[in-house]
């Protein structure tokens, strides 16, 4: 079996990883952030009622108002486990413009992102953080007990990881946020709409593909799921179910599959027949709401999709073409036409957004995207760029801003956009759409957050959504002058778009999200569309018309229908809140205590909070080696620390370890020192002996991490020295000649990356390039000369079909002295089991690698198989050393599946490879097989 040397890591290593995932807000689904911000950053911090909240300067006003409102919310939060107190710190992140947030362990801490993404609830955008994030400060607190430093932390959190779903966890949270305030995603049809679609098109989804996805079809996802299963609980055993269920796997954790089993002992079902029965459930109440809903069915204008495929925000450039963002499975999102006969004639790829946005007016096309810092990824920016599609000239109109939901006017000269600066100060201003400067800044002075602004058709009047605690509203400015014409409602309101002399929007009236209109003058409300599913993104068309977004099985499709006004009809939404959890809702930010007085601040110094000691964990390195570390990490992600030790079994001694890594710096600096023992098999006149020695070794590492991204364009640049020193010492039985010392060899290396973005079925970039030197000497030590250079550079092409790769990677490399038989570059397959016939000095390989399957099998609780790969391999070696070789050394072929073992949540690769190596060197065919892990 050929494992790589993450692979033969602590199965504990793999469970502490994949629980990094299992709580980051779905709004931004990542596994929590490990990234720095720049040290300029001036850090404060507020110690209140358990919680620790730092925060840049400029959030002082929002860290008040969370240093009252958190301290009051969490009892309410936490009262279904029956929990009044916690001991968290809470980090505010100002620096980026990615809406995220997190609970983790290892070390125990929480972030908020505080700049709102311009899709969310109807509510305050650090409230709604809250009440989720502290239901999963309250999950931790029922498994943990409160206490600020629940030790060893990733042990925990490997546990938790590995006995409970992540859909528990999620869908625990999004019924706590939903009962407890007047919004929460429980509410809004959007969010469960891709759940509804499948059942009630007849597609029940399996357990697994509900709950880990799909490479093919749409699915909810763990969020919705769980948000599903866990009102269905609560409705039959009321709100304090999640706290019998975690306190049964709390007293009994060594089983397995501890939560389906606890699960099965107080509903009859594991967790497998709980999501069927709930399914089946929910598709009983959706089949009511849709006889009771007035629909409409509208031909679609796009071709016609086999698997998930999105066309988002249509608008017509004339009458034979329309414009769309696309996206799905099988492609990165890019510009597309759309031609009457559904043709398709792509445009360009772009880089990442938040959510899908762009306007177009007049033959100019503007997008907002996001940018990061090239080192320090907490920070990030929202650009706004052009494309004109007459002179087919690209622009990016700004630089390091944080501009949002970018509208042109229709004569495309202006643009008008959401503005957010480090203070959460929210404001609308107007762009010269040519170069990008700013014109004007509306004010907002009860700093309201602000959505999806547009112009009117002579560009005089600004259309926008604004959201406080109170909800949404929509609103008309003009010649600074503010008219509300929905005053704080518990609609998902979005994207008001100016037609004729009214104003559309998105909504949910009737219980499905659709298109509405309202008249300026009488507030007469009236919608446009009557979708089954969900109708988004409105356009004015030709000839009385509006192009839409009409969602159906396969995504966001392309659809148009006459401007007509219809009645706004019944809400029939089907709210999957329990009696129970209804009966005891109340909007807890109601009642939250006006402050008297501000709280206290203090300056948070980041070298004064360098280390903070959280988790001993057990290492496994091998077979034969295994021990236990300390582990340190700082609440700012700028300083990792670890020591410990490890017993060699087959030496009977042991290492002790030290590791640091402090990454405040633009390098990142890296300390490790082992005092290790070692052992020599040598040859002597009197035969075999064996010796041994321990040694001090110290090493530094300085590397320069640097990335940013151009559109759908990616690049990356590594620059990394390292030295060490090594001091032998406690001989026993070694010979004479035994070097004593290693005296700072020097190595360097140097890494270039560019690729483009990559979809889900993707085994790898369509174009990217890989360059990698390496050079390792050693100029200080007089005993150990030799050095050696490597070359490697790895050439992505597409194949010949969608989703294929070809790779051709070709590498040199040259050895002298001590590292003559050093080996630093790519090796054909099978290199270790191939006896070599001279030193290797190059290699030209050669990889197509295609997917031919995506099932979607559920075998039992076993495993859940995602897709099937295949690849085919011809690869040389020495090419122009050894002359006689003409033909390959090793050729063959590969298969690989991704699948979920077990109902886990990583997604693990299994292959096998087989090898056939050139006939001179008399080897019969190798079988290898690989094992590999990702979130």
């Amino acid at each position: 079996m050929n494992l790589t040397k993450q692979d033969k890591m602590l199965f504990i290593r793999y469970l502490t990883c994949f629980t990094l995932s299992f709580i980051s807000l779905s709004v931004f689904g990542q596994i929590f952030s490990a990234d720095q911000n720049p040290l300029s950053v001036n850090w404060r911090t507020i110690e209140v009622g358990g919680f620790k909240i730092i925060y840049p300067a400029e959030l002082e006003k929002e860290a008040q108002r969370m240093g009252y409102t958190l301290p009051y919310i969490y009892p309410f939060t936490a009262s279904g486990y029956h929990l009044k107190k916690t001991a968290i710190p809470i980090v505010l992140q100002n620096r980026g413009t990615v809406a995220n947030g997190f609970v983790q362990l290892g070390p125990k801490k929480s972030e908020f992102y505080t700049t709102p993404p311009q899709y969310f609830d109807s509510q305050d955008w650090l409230n709604n953080l809250a009440i989720h994030e502290l239901r999963h400060v309250a999950q931790f607190d029922k498994l943990t007990g409160n206490k600020k430093n629940p030790f060893p932390e990733l042990v925990y959190f490997a546990y938790f990881g590995a006995a409970i779903p992540i859909w528990f966890f999620e869908g625990d949270a999004v019924v706590n946020e939903t009962a407890l305030t007047s919004s929460g995603r429980g509410r809004q049809p959007n969010w469960i709409m891709p759940f509804r679609t499948s059942v009630l098109e007849g597609k029940k989804l399996s357990y697994s593909k509900a709950y880990f996805g799909s490479d093919k079809s749409v699915t909810p996802g763990y969020y919705q799921t769980g948000y599903l299963m866990v009102a269905n609980l609560n409705q039959q055993y009321g709100k304090f179910i999640s706290d019998s269920l975690l306190q049964d796997i709390k007293k009994r954790p060594l089983r397995l599959y501890p939560f389906s089993q606890t699960l099965k002992k107080y509903t009859g079902k594991n967790t497998r027949k709980f999501y069927l029965a709930t399914q089946n459930k929910i598709e009983e109440k959706w089949q009511k709401q849709a006889e009771n809903s007035q629909t409409e069915k509208y031909a679609s204008l796009n071709k016609k999709a086999t698997f998930a495929t999105d066309y988002f925000l249509p608008v017509r450039v004339n009458k034979n073409q329309i414009l769309a963002l696309k996206e799905s499975k099988a492609e990165a999102k890019y510009f597309v036409l759309i031609n009457a006969d559904k043709s398709e004639r792509r445009l360009f790829g772009i880089g990442y957004q938040e959510q899908p946005w762009f306007s177009f007016e007049n033959n100019i096309l503007v997008w907002d995207e996001i940018r990061y810092d090239a080192r320090f990824k907490q920070r990030s920016y929202s650009v706004i760029c052009s494309y004109n599609l007459a002179t087919k000239k690209f622009k990016q109109l700004t630089n390091k801003t944080r501009l949002f939901s970018p509208s042109l006017s229709v004569d495309g000269k202006k643009i008008v956009a959401v503005q957010v600066d480090l203070s959460n100060k929210f404001n609308l201003v107007e762009l010269d759409a040519v170069n990008g400067s700013i014109l004007k800044t509306y004010p907002n002075p009860e700093n309201f957050i602000l959505q999806t602004p547009s112009f009117n058709q002579s560009g005089n009047k600004i259309a926008y959504i604004s959201v406080s605690e109170k909800g949404k509203s929509l609103n008309v400015l003009e010649n600074s002058e503010n008219t509300i014409l929905i005053t704080n409602v518990r609609q998902q309101l979005s994207r008001p778009i100016f037609i004729n002399d009214r104003i559309a929007f998105n909504a949910h009236y009737n219980g499905i999200d659709n298109i509405y209109d309202i008249d300026v003058d009488s507030k007469k409300i009236s919608a446009l569309t009557a979708s089954k599913y969900g109708a988004f993104n409105v356009k004015k068309s030709d000839k009385g018309k509006i192009t839409f977004n009409n969602y159906k099985i396969n995504g966001y499709e392309i659809a148009e229908t006459n401007l007509e006004e219809k009645e706004v009809g019944k809400d029939e939404f089907v709210n999957f809140l329990s009696s129970t959890v209804k009966k005891d809702s109340i909007d807890v930010f109601k009642n939250i205590p006006k402050p008297d007085t501000l709280l206290t601040s203090k300056p948070y110094h980041q070298l004064e909070n360098l280390f903070n000691f959280h988790s001993i964990i057990p290492v496994i390195d091998d077979e034969y080696t295994y021990g236990l570390a300390l582990q340190s990490n700082n609440l700012l992600n700028t300083m990792n620390f670890s020591t410990g030790a490890k017993y060699h079994s087959d030496l009977k001694r042991v290492e002790y370890t030290a590791d640091m890594s402090y990454k405040a710096l633009y390098p990142v600096l890296s300390l490790a020192y082992r005092n290790r023992p070692k052992r020599l098999f040598y040859s002597a006149k009197n035969g075999p002996q064996q010796g041994d020695w321990r040694e001090n070794y110290v090493k530094l590492n300085v590397s320069l991490p640097v990335s940013f991204s151009v559109r759908n364009q990616n690049y990356s640049i590594s620059l990394n020295a390292a030295t060490s020193y090594t001091k032998r010492y406690l001989f026993e039985n070694l010979p004479s000649n035994l070097i004593t010392e290693v005296k700072f060899p020097l190595e360097y290396s140097f890494t270039f990356n560019h690729s483009t973005s990559t979809a889900a079925r993707d085994v790898a970039p369509k174009f990217a390039q890989i360059l990698r030197v390496n050079y390792d000497h050693q100029p200080f030590d007089k005993n150990l000369k030799g050095e050696i250079l490597g070359l490697e550079s790895f050439f992505y092409f597409p194949g010949i079909a969608k989703n294929h790769s070809f790779l051709a990677s070709f590498n040199y490399q040259k050895g002298t002295g001590v590292n003559q038989y050093a080996t630093e570059i790519s090796t054909v397959y099978g290199y270790n089991n191939i006896l070599a016939k001279n030193k290797m000095q190059n290699t030209l390989l050669f990889n197509y690698r295609f997917p031919f399957a995506y099932p979607d099998w559920e075998i039992g609780s076993l495993a859940y198989i995602r897709n099937f790969r295949g690849g085919l391999f011809c690869h040389y070696e020495n090419l122009g050393i050894n002359t006689k070789i003409t033909e390959p050394k090793t050729f063959g072929v590969e298969i690989n599946t991704s699948l979920n073992l077990f109902r886990y949540q990583p997604v693990v690769d299994l292959g096998a490879r087989l090898i056939f190596v050139n006939k001179i060197y008399n080897q019969n065919p190798i079988l290898e097989f690989s094992f590999n892990y990702s979130f």
